[in-house]
């Protein structure tokens, strides 16, 4: 890992509005998973928020399939290939900050697996997108001396924007951001559904990631300060919130 990277990403935890959003989202999750009986979550109340957060993503991605449609395993090829994704995700998460580059390779490969030969599996488009991932692994690999939400919105928004793979960065993107919350300990037990605080504010989430694109380092801060929102509503839609 570059001290290059890691500076970069703590000078983007300092940006304004940056730390008090992030605190306050953390604060809420924090609160969510407590006052809802954390202690006494089933692994199936995890597979309902991996089964939402599969189908926020494949619509993000395309699909028109309804969650019903989705959950009867009747949906679309993109809801299919979003749900194999979050079938093994969180298998990968004690690998992600060791051996990011594998976990993003096998991500994707799971996610193309229908609409790709095998060749192009799990594999960068160019020799610019190779050297995009490795920085991207190398953001993926920093310590706890940046915060952990900075660590998921950053990868979320390189992997959407830069598109290094040949199909499905958006499901990958959307994936390696829940990993990250799961490995750095934000959402242990995978409860919140980041995915669903993305499609409940589309409009914004597509335009952020334009801006995170285009708008050189305002459109940077404007994404974090996205993220920060989209991750308070994704706590909001945890099946540990139903009823």
């Amino acid at each position: 890992m570059t001290s290059a990277v890691v500076s970069s990403l703590t000078s983007l935890a300092a940006l304004e509005g940056v730390p008090s959003g992030f605190v306050a989202a953390r604060d809420g999750i924090d609160a969510m998973l407590r006052d809802r009986g954390l202690r006494r979550t089933a692994p199936e109340t995890t597979a309902e928020s991996l089964l939402r957060g599969a189908y926020a993503s494949a619509v993000l991605e395309g699909s028109t399939s309804s969650l019903d449609e989705v959950r009867n395993g009747t949906g679309d090829e993109v809801s299919d290939d979003a749900v194999r994704v979050s079938t093994e995700l969180l298998a990968w998460a004690p690998r992600l900050s060791r051996s990011p580059l594998q976990v993003l390779a096998r991500l994707h490969t799971v996610a193309g697996a229908r609409a790709l030969d095998p060749e192009r599996l799990g594999r960068p488009r160019d020799s610019e997108s190779a050297e995009r991932l490795r920085t991207i692994a190398e953001a993926l690999a920093v310590g706890p001396e940046v915060p952990a939400m900075v660590v998921a919105a950053v990868a979320h928004a390189e992997i959407a924007v830069a598109a290094p793979f040949a199909s499905h960065n958006g499901v990958v993107a959307r994936a390696v951001e829940r990993l990250v919350l799961v490995g750095r300990g934000v959402d242990e037990k995978s409860l919140v559904v980041p995915e669903a605080g993305h499609l409940a504010n589309r409009a914004a989430y597509e335009s952020n990631l334009r801006a995170y694109r285009d708008g050189g380092s305002a459109g940077v801060h404007a994404w974090l300060l996205y993220a920060a929102e989209a991750y308070a509503a994704g706590a909001e839609a945890s099946p540990v919130n139903d009823g």
